[in-house]
């Protein structure tokens, strides 16, 4: 039995199914973008003719708007005619590296493209592509030629992935495996055990299943596996759909599971024995561009608030909010927290590429930090809505549906707790060996659109004790100008979160080294979620230095830096400086243009089809 079986290349499935990809119309849809037919396109080119081919949202024929995406979650399934856009696109293939035939050599590309879909549903980003790509990217990097070459093929013809990671029995502990793969004689495994939560599994041609194996191999106790669902034994492996939750309704989850299931030895991913190191570097990956794909759920959030806001009429107190002044301000400070965290979202992105030594710390960061800014902005942004909250339709609907959704991102191995777990351990060294004498990172880190190297799964590490990220806070606090109230703000802000790093630093040296042999104590989670709110000012600092002689001149404003780095301090309880009051009518002022310019929310101001 072969472990995975190569599908000619045929039409994507999704569109095989739905026929051709649906077209509608709208006197509002923007010019088409330059086609994406080309594999050498940049990831900007892509991400603006998928903007283009998926339309303005808010049209009710659009087989990707929001009334057909609503229907969809409502009936807790993906929308085949939104999938049929997309294989028509040919999203498939931006999942496959670039010499096995797709067109994936960047995670900042990947983002570039991915953000569009998730802008409209978080569900079908998930569904459709990122599940299958999370699999594929464990094979990307540990597979051997046979592996990848195969798994290559299928995704190019348009097939699914599936990964089989979680332990919801254990709190999501993925090293105590629920599911066991032990040698038989005359070669080959048997697998015992079950998986409660799979996403795509019902229609996935690969499964990339993690398992505990023990002893039986040298090397570790975990291995990953590649196996095809399809030629699995039915007496030996079943599924089984569990009941649609309150987030990502659309996607599909099943448990599985397998008894004395035989699989070929050659189902080995990677080296017997590496399937924690795999996981654990995969997560840099996986929990990267996650974080950094649910801004655009957060972007759609924030244009729906406006919408609501500049839709009521004079006297419409029976659904506006009383106080014209708080939706202002929760419109604008929504706009800030976007910001703040898509800046550390970007770097940690790029950082795969020109840091991935150092990515373990930046994934782990970003992660942690989305439920506390972006599901928090979420629910700020709610109040805007009054009673249209409950539209349940439409334009408007699509709110409830991302406040639903964008938790549920933050769950699993890459929850807060598991993040934290990755920061701990290295945080002596960093303290120890690099804040304050590591050479700060370079500026392409902070340019949303300088070009990039290709990303190698190889320069990935488990821990460096490096972190050149807080090295540019210290750099750029040094050099700051102070002309004006707002940029002596953000001076006098950016040199108290420098004294923030050195109080770290001495309160991190202070506790006794970790030996694993006692309980982590409180205090290094508390310093690690201090130490992620250091690195977010660092990224927001950069962003703005590196960008302040550039096109955008938003960006190259300090008013919406001064901004940023205030909430950060106010979240570390110490904001040193009155914010001035210009600075947020400054970012008010953005909200509204970028709504009326239909331009997205985010670092890379990109013009949007609706």
């Amino acid at each position: 039995m072969s472990t995975l079986t190569a599908a000619p290349p045929a039409a994507p499935a999704a569109a095989a199914a739905a026929g051709p990809a649906p077209s509608f119309s709208s006197e509002s849809a923007p010019s088409p973008s330059p086609s994406p037919s080309s594999e050498s396109t940049s990831g900007q080119v892509r991400a603006a003719a998928l903007e283009a081919l998926l339309g303005d949202p808010g049209v009710p024929a659009n087989p990707a708007g929001h009334r057909a995406l609503l229907a969809s979650d409502q009936a807790a399934a993906l929308s085949p005619q939104a999938e049929a856009l997309l294989d028509s696109f040919g999203m498939h293939r931006e999942f496959v590296p670039r010499e096995l035939g797709g067109r994936f050599d960047s995670a900042d590309g990947l983002l570039r493209v991915m953000r569009p879909v998730f802008r409209r549903d978080v569900s079908l980003g998930m569904g459709y592509g990122m599940t299958t790509f999370m699999a594929a990217s464990d094979v990307w990097m540990r597979g051997d030629e046979r592996q990848r070459r195969r798994l290559g093929d299928l995704l190019l013809g348009g097939s699914k992935a599936a990964i089989a990671q979680h332990e919801t029995a254990h709190t999501n502990d993925f090293v105590r495996n629920q599911i066991s793969a032990v040698p038989v004689p005359g070669g080959g495994l048997s697998v015992t055990g079950t998986k409660p939560v799979v996403n795509n599994l019902h229609r996935a041609d690969a499964l990339v299943l993690f398992c505990r194996t023990g002893d039986h191999f040298p090397g570790g106790s975990q291995s990953a596996l590649l196996l095809d669902p399809r030629e699995l034994p039915a007496d030996r492996y079943a599924t089984e759909r569990r009941p649609a939750a309150v987030g990502l309704r659309s996607c599909f989850f099943s448990g599985v599971r397998f008894d004395a299931c035989p699989v070929p030895g050659e189902a080995l991913l990677g080296e017997p024995g590496s399937g924690v190191a795999t996981s654990l570097l995969s997560f840099q990956m996986s929990r990267t561009l996650m974080s950094a794909l649910s801004v655009g759920a957060v972007d759609t959030s924030l244009r729906t608030a406006v919408l609501v806001d500049r839709r009521q009429g004079p006297g419409d107190t029976g659904t506006s909010p009383v106080d014209p002044q708080h939706t202002a301000n929760t419109m604008a400070g929504a706009f800030v927290n976007l910001l703040l965290y898509d800046c550390l979202a970007v770097v940690a992105t790029r950082a795969l590429h020109l840091l991935p030594a150092e990515t373990s710390v930046y994934s782990a960061a970003v992660k942690s930090l989305l439920p506390r800014v972006l599901v928090e902005t979420m629910y700020e942004l709610s109040t805007v809505l009054g009673s249209h909250l409950y539209t349940r339709e439409g334009t408007v609907g699509v709110l409830q549906k991302h406040i639903r959704d964008v938790p549920v991102i933050s769950l699993g191995h890459a929850g807060t707790v598991a993040c934290q777990a990755t920061i701990i351990p290295q945080l002596g060294q960093l303290a120890s060996s690099s804040w304050f004498a590591q050479e700060e990172a370079p500026a392409a880190l902070f340019r949303p659109n300088a070009p990039l190297p290709p990303f190698r799964y190889a320069d990935l590490a488990l821990a460096s004790g490096r972190d050149s990220l807080s090295a540019a806070l210290v750099a750029t606090a040094d050099i700051l100008p102070g002309h004006g109230p707002v940029a002596a703000a953000l001076r006098t802000m950016a040199r108290h979160l420098v004294g923030e790093l050195h109080d770290l630093r001495r309160r991190v040296l202070a506790l006794p080294p970790l030996d694993g042999s006692h309980p982590v104590g409180p205090a290094w989670f508390a310093l690690t979620d201090r130490y992620v709110l250091v690195l977010a000012a660092a990224a927001v600092l950069g962003v703005w230095r590196h960008n302040s002689d550039g096109p955008d001149p938003f960006l190259a404003d300090p008013s919406w830096a001064a901004a940023a780095l205030h909430r950060i301090c106010r979240r570390l309880g110490t904001p040193p400086v009155d914010l001035p009051p210009q600075a947020m009518a400054r970012v008010h002022q953005e909200v509204l243009a970028r709504f009326g310019d239909r331009r997205s929310y985010d670092l890379h101001n990109t013009p949007l089809s609706g």
